[in-house]
């Protein structure tokens, strides 16, 4: 899925998801929010973002695990 915030484009950031006009990628959102980063913390770190960017980071990440497929080997 990608919104009208998230883009996937190879020649940026090698096809990474990343912010549509930035190359903010959504990875590092997740990562730096799982790190204990608050919303205040990205929006002072990175200026180009906004708190819609980091929400459309947060919904493409749901919206990706909402449709990965899991295998389990059974023994």
């Amino acid at each position: 899925m990608v919104t009208d915030r998230i883009e996937i484009n190879p020649a940026v950031m090698l096809g990474k998801p990343v912010i549509r006009g930035t190359r903010i990628p959504v990875e590092l959102i997740l990562r730096k929010l799982s790190e204990g980063a608050t919303e205040a913390d990205l929006l002072d770190a990175y200026p180009r973002l906004t708190p819609e960017d980091i929400r459309a980071a947060l919904a493409y990440a749901a919206d990706s695990l909402a449709h990965e497929t899991i295998l389990l080997q059974t023994a």
